[in-house]
This record gives structure tokens, sequence and C-alpha cells, in this order.
């Protein structure tokens, strides 16, 4: 579901939720935001839509009039008491594995979110302990700088501009994600004309807002399936590597096991080896690098010759 969307539907249960009365379709074109502008055509289509979603969810939308002798005035509402869940109740496991999510998320805007979470809980009386979990802690990081100047223009829908391989690009940004280990960027690339990925680690510079708030619209279209079609559809390449037993585990969660290979005595002991998948050399030199002595390329070549040159650039960088 779009972020647009999502708001919308937002929007039209906190409209329902709050009203005392049902709720006729011309007072719900006026007071909800998303309704706005439509032609009259497009805003039964889309109401009709939303309404169904809210249903799908769960939310009892009911139907009626407000008055008896016009029953054929009809109104929405959404009664409180079928909406709101019972109090929530958490055991000692459940409270610590809450406790251990809010820990994911370590400097991005997101965190944010984890304290207030948290401070609810410990309002209700829960006191959340990660810390016997700690050693199975996940971790989101969110170190680019691109990071928070692109949170921003996705929430206001503000168009940014930024350098990427070479090129100035003016672009719509509408969603981020994080997979494979990186964050990357779906957005319209106005300056090339065309939806495009953008991987944040190769911006070089720190996103500049273009115009104001608001510019833009975000396509009501299945953002996760448009994104999935703009993956490289060279992954199918595959690096050899050896794993040292029990480190990376995220790199080995993404790999497989490469079992018996000729290499095999190139395996040291207490290493495993491991076929990683990947789109060009360059994008994968820094992921195996970042390991440092846990990981050893054994091929193709020029995977081996991309780390070497990443890890001699860091050297030199320090020295």
């Amino acid at each position: 579901m779009s972020a647009r969307k999502s708001e919308r539907i937002m929007n039209l249960t906190i409209c329902l939720l709050m009203a005392r009365r049902f709720v006729e379709r011309a007072q719900i074109r006026q007071a909800v935001e998303g309704y706005a502008g439509l032609s009259d055509a497009a805003f039964e289509r889309t109401f009709e839509r939303d309404k169904d979603e809210l249903r799908s969810l769960g939310v009892p939308v009911e139907t009626g009039s407000n008055s008896p002798l016009f029953p054929d005035e009809i109104g929405y509402r959404i009664r409180r008491t079928d909406f709101e869940l019972p109090p929530l109740e958490f055991d000692a496991a459940e409270t610590a594995a809450l406790g251990l999510a809010s820990t994911v998320w370590d400097s991005a805007r997101l965190a944010d979110s984890t304290v207030r979470a948290v401070a609810k809980l410990r309002a209700a009386g829960l006191e959340p302990d990660a810390a016997r979990a700690a050693g199975l802690a996940p971790h989101v990081g969110a170190q680019e700088p691109a990071f928070e100047p692109l949170w921003q223009a996705v929430l206001s829908r503000t168009r940014v501009r930024f350098g990427y391989r070479g090129v100035r690009r003016t672009v719509q940004p509408w969603m981020l994600t994080y997979r494979t280990g990186a964050w990357y960027l779906l957005a319209l690339d106005e300056t090339r004309g065309e939806e495009r990925r953008f991987k944040l680690s190769r911006i070089e510079d720190a996103p500049a807002p273009v115009g104001r708030p608001g510019a833009y619209d975000i396509p009501d279209v299945d953002l996760d399936a448009l994104l999935a079609s703009l993956e490289p559809s060279a992954f199918d390449t595959e690096a050899l590597v050896a794993v040292r037993d029990g480190a990376a585990p995220e790199l080995r969660r993404r790999s497989t096991p490469a079992g018996e290979t000729p290499e095999q005595d190139a395996v040291p002991p207490g290493f495993t080896a491991y076929r990683v998948p990947y789109a060009a050399a360059g994008d994968v030199a820094g992921d195996l690098a970042s390991y440092g002595p846990d990981v050893l390329v054994l091929g193709p070549p020029d995977v081996r010759d991309a780390v070497v040159a990443h890890l001699r650039a860091a050297a030199e960088a320090w020295s």
C-alpha cells in the first residue's frame, strides 16, 4: 500500500471513528484529506475501494441513516466499542521480545518511535528487559549521510537533487528500503524520466531539497513490486568466499553453503565455503571487506581484486 493511500485510509478511519452520528458521503468527501480535487466518479470509486479495504482489515464500517424519515440518506461510522481492542497483556518472554525489538534502530529517525513505545510499555507497568537477549539483538543501521534528508523528503513529498555516479539527479523520493545489507531509495528520476532505485552509499553529496513540500504525489501502486522489478538482473552471479565459523551471520543468511568445491583446498581450517550472489564486483566488494579477516574471497578474480583495492584504499585513508 502506498504512503498516500495509507494516509487517506487512516484519515477516513479517524473521521468515521470520531463521529457521533452517521457521516454522509458529501461530508466525508469534504472532511477527509485525500478526496479533495477528485471528480465525482473518481471519488466514488476511491471511497468504495477504501471502504472495502477497511473491512478487509477487520475494521467494522457500519452503514445507516441519521433520520428515520429519510432512510435513503446513507451514512457511515465506526463504533468505538467494535473498533477498540481489549487491553493487551504480555508475559515475561513477550515483554523481553518487545524490549529487544526496541534496540534494532540505532541512528535513524525511527529510533524516536521505539523510545515512545518503550515509554508506553513502562507506563502500563511493564518493564521490557532486553539485556538477557542482548546477544541475539538484531541491528539495522542508517549511517549513510543521505538517509536523514531523504527520509524527510519522502515524508514531505519534496523533490531533492544530488550527485550519483557523476551525474546531477533531480528526483521525487517515494520510498526507502533496506535490502541485502544496504539502504536504497525508490524514486522518479526526473533527469531521465523513469523510475529508478538509488543505493544511498553511492550518493555523492547531501541531497538538497528542490521546491516546496507536497510538490508531487506518490503513485498509488505496489511500490514493493515496482522496486523488485528494478532489481538488477545479474544477481545470478556468485562469489565464492570462506567465512570463519560463527562469524558474519548476516552474510551467511543471504548466502548458500558451497559444499565440496574445486577450491576446497584454499578454505582454511575453521572456515566454511559459501556462495554469495551479487550484481557487480564493485557492489559486493565493500560489503565483503567490512568483515575483515572473517571473510576470505576465493573467487572470481575480479571480486577478489575489488576487495583488495577496497582494503588498500581504507588503509591509505587511515595512514
